[in-house]
C-alpha cells in the first residue's frame, strides 16, 4: 500500500495535529498521532512540525515494528503500537502535553470522581500511570495497565493518552479531558473538592451507555 492508497487519512491525521495546535492542547511537534490502518497504524513522524508535514511524511507502522516512509515513526511509535494491539476496540491513539493535564502528570495525580463528566474516559476516574522514559517499553506497558477499563489515561512528568473510534472522537476527548483537568487544578486551589462514590458513578455510567446506545436516560 502506498501512500497515495489512504492519501484522505494522511490529510485527517495532519488536520487533526493542526487542529491540536489551534485548541491549543498542544505545541509545536510534541504530541503525535496514530490511526489503526489495515494490518498496521499510520503515526505521525518524529519532530517534524505539524505546519510542515506533508501526507507522505505520515509513516506506516506494521505490528511488528517494522515501518515505510521517507521520515521516521514518532519516538512514541511503541506505545501507539502496544495500544492499538491490545485494544481492538479503539482505531485512535492520540498524545498531548496539554497544559493542565501535564501539570497534574507532573504530580503524580489523576482525575477522580469530582465531576461526573470524568465518566466520558470509561470509568470512575481518569488514571495517572508511573513515570517511565519516552519511548520505552516501560512507558508502553505502564500506559496500558492505566489504560485499562478507560479511554484516556496521564503519564506522570509527561502528559496525557487519549483513545478513540475515529480521529474526531479522540480529539473531542482530548479536550474534554484537559478542561477537567484545568478544572480540577482550579478546585484544589479552594481545598479537596467533594467527591463522587463509585454507585454515583456508575450510575453515571450506566447513563452515557444508554445515551451512546440511543436509549433515553433514566
Amino acid at each position: 500500500m502506498t501512500a497515495t492508497d489512504d492519501l484522505d487519512l494522511r490529510r485527517e491525521i495532519i488536520a487533526t495535529c493542526l487542529r491540536m495546535n489551534g485548541l491549543g492542547i498542544n505545541q509545536g511537534s510534541s504530541g503525535n498521532v496514530s490511526v489503526r490502518a489495515g494490518d498496521g497504524l499510520l503515526i505521525t513522524p518524529s519532530s517534524l512540525p505539524y505546519d510542515e508535514t506533508e501526507p507522505e511524511d505520515i509513516v506506516r507502522l506494521r505490528f511488528d515494528g517494522t515501518w515505510d516512509g521517507r521520515r521516521r515513526p514518532s519516538s512514541e511509535w511503541r506505545f501507539h503500537r502496544d495500544i492499538l494491539a491490545a485494544r481492538p476496540d479503539v482505531g485512535v491513539v492520540l498524545h498531548t502535553h496539554s497544559t493542565h493535564a501535564t501539570v497534574l502528570a507532573c504530580h503524580g495525580r489523576g482525575i477522580p470522581a469530582f465531576h461526573y463528566m470524568v465518566a466520558v474516559a470509561g470509568g470512575s476516574s481518569i488514571r495517572c500511570a508511573p513515570y517511565a522514559t519516552f519511548g520505552t517499553q516501560d512507558l508502553s506497558d505502564n500506559a496500558i495497565r492505566a489504560l485499562e477499563g478507560r479511554r484516556a489515561c496521564l503519564l506522570s512528568n509527561h502528559g496525557l493518552i487519549v483513545l478513540g473510534d475515529g480521529l474526531k472522537q479522540a480529539l473531542a476527548l482530548a479536550v474534554e479531558v484537559e478542561t477537567l483537568a484545568r478544572q480540577y487544578v482550579l478546585a484544589l486551589t479552594l481545598g479537596q473538592p467533594a467527591i463522587l462514590s463509585e454507585p454515583e458513578m456508575e450510575r453515571v455510567l450506566d447513563q452515557f451507555r444508554r445515551m451512546k446506545y440511543g436509549q433515553s436516560p433514566n
